[in-house]
């Protein structure tokens, strides 16, 4: 039972890791997102529980789930709500991440390379679980126009993508097209099938 090459994507605010995810998809590999795993966990009742008890019911949603929007507006206003749900989660995910990518590696035509998007890859120490990292840069300006997130507090807190380049086995600067990213990634996938 051989294990997929273990890659990581990492990145700014808006500088394209989501499409650069997407394109590693289109070209084989199995994907997944920190974010989609968050999804998951949230929806976990122990999860959910934890998480209302600390973060107050202004966070459900009317279906009763988690109002994202809702708990990132507390957390990015509160640094200690943030430490304390990162705190809970980030083991989380990384114990989700990594029964994935063993369940990928038990199946009968495992994939050759999985992917995963981690946006605070550098920050929480997660480089360590992964084969190869992926950093994918634009300019500010750039990455300002193309997230609706306000980057302000969120991008002080993340490694200078200059430190995170000297780390990356692979980078590439997002200033382009799509089939251009996507060039990138097919010959990423080459070099690693």
């Amino acid at each position: 039972m051989s294990r997929p090459v273990a890659v990581a994507i990492t990145g700014g605010i808006g500088a394209g890791k989501s499409e650069a995810l997407r394109a590693f998809a289109r070209h084989g590999a199995a994907t997944v997102s920190s974010d989609e795993i968050v999804h998951h966990l949230l929806r976990r009742p122990e999860v959910r529980e934890r998480v209302v008890a600390r973060m107050g019911n202004g966070i459900v949603a009317p279906d009763g789930e988690i109002d994202r929007g809702a708990l990132a507006t507390v957390v990015f206003n509160d640094r200690e709500a943030l430490r304390w749900l990162e705190e809970l989660l980030h083991p989380l995910v990384a114990a989700e991440y990594l029964q994935w990518r063993d369940a990928l590696a038990g199946l009968p035509d495992a994939p050759a390379v999985c992917v995963t998007e981690v946006p605070l890859l550098y920050e929480t120490g997660s480089d360590a679980r992964f084969d190869k990292v992926v950093v994918i840069t634009a300019p500010s300006k750039l990455r300002r126009a193309r997230s609706d997130v306000v980057m302000d507090d969120r991008e002080a807190r993340l490694l200078p993508d200059t430190e995170k380049l000297q780390r990356a086995d692979f980078s590439f600067k997002n200033t382009g097209s799509l089939e251009e990213l996507d060039a990138f990634v097919k010959s990423v996938m080459a070099e690693l099938s």
